[in-house]
């Protein structure tokens, strides 16, 4: 399957490449959080997840504006599940 064409799908990728190289960054942050349901649906992802994923993409998102962070961070809880979704209904 070709899980980039699917929504968040380039998000998704871009957090497995950055895991696999030791990134902590927005997309890793987010596939560490999605992690067991990613690996149920059959994505490879690296075992190095970062750990406290929710508690640092949090924190991350506050450092460039902290009024506008819980709002970026459930948009892009909305895009994993959004993957996710997608994902199981084209198994």
């Amino acid at each position: 399957m070709n899980y980039e064409s699917l929504p968040g799908g380039e998000l998704i990728t871009s957090g497995i490449q950055d895991l696999q190289s030791g990134i902590e960054s927005v997309p890793a942050l987010l596939v560490s959080i999605g992690a067991p349901r990613l690996r149920r649906l059959g994505l490879r992802i690296p075992g190095n997840c970062i750990p406290w994923p929710e508690i640092r993409l949090y924190e991350r998102l506050q450092q460039p504006n902290p009024d506008a962070a819980h709002s970026r961070y459930n948009a892009l809880i909305r895009r994993l599940v959004s993957f996710e979704r997608a994902a199981e209904c084209g198994r």
